[in-house]
């Protein structure tokens, strides 16, 4: 491979790596706002339920754009393949995360509780293994990230009882554009392909966050 070749690859990466950093960290901006909206929302309902789950979906999110950010920044090889780790395990604490405020405040009760043990064991599992597998084996880690994403539809009726047909759009457009986002995750030869990705993401977080702040959050029944 000729120098100018070598060096044009080495730029487009650069390129690449830092669109990817922007996308994300802006994940971070939003992640702090939503947070911080979500908690406010929340206390207002007077129930400490509601307050614990929005925290714990809005803290899966700033960790989640906090790796990725952190990830595509930093150039240190080293500290940019433990970062990566982290980075994929920050998915599996984002989907339960985003679970955990309409499991223990829409859902509730037997169904509610059973959902979010479910979610959150797998996750728990998935973080080990991600932790320990170090990147090895990645379809079993995005077909998990789809499934656990999508288990939701066990329980669509009354998930959709609980947070009405507004809420429910909103969520469903949500896991829409997460897995829509996959394609492009896959698509290699397509230049900017990581960085598509991510505004998927971003869109994604954005749809689950209004329909937790607006379906959610407020929800004042015990």
């Amino acid at each position: 491979m000729d120098q100018e070749k070598l060096k044009d690859m080495l730029h487009a990466d650069t390129r690449e790596e830092i669109a990817s950093a922007i996308t994300h960290g802006l994940g971070v901006i939003f992640s702090i706002v939503a947070l911080v909206l979500l908690v406010l929302s929340a206390t207002e309902s007077g129930n400490t339920w509601n307050v614990i789950a929005v925290s714990v979906f809005g803290a899966s999110m700033i960790l989640l754009y906090l790796f990725s950010t952190l990830m595509h920044a930093i150039s240190h090889p080293r500290a940019k393949r433990v970062l990566q780790v982290f980075d994929h395990a920050g998915i599996y604490f984002l989907i339960a995360g985003s679970y955990t405020p309409f499991a223990l405040v829409s859902l509730k009760g037997t169904i509610g509780w059973t959902l979010f043990g479910i979610v959150w064991g797998v996750a728990i599992l998935g973080i080990v293994w991600k932790l320990f597998s170090t990147g090895k084996y990645m379809w079993i880690s995005n077909v998990t990230y789809l499934a656990l994403g999508w288990i939701c539809i066990i329980v669509v009726r009354p998930l959709y009882e609980s947070i009405g047909h507004n809420g429910f759009m909103l969520l469903l457009a949500g896991g829409i554009a997460y897995s829509l986002g996959i394609i492009f995750y896959m698509w290699q030869k397509l230049p900017f392909n990581h960085a598509i990705w991510h505004l998927f993401v971003l869109a994604g977080s954005v749809f689950v966050f209004l329909s937790v702040l607006l379906y959610v959050a407020p929800n004042t029944g015990l």
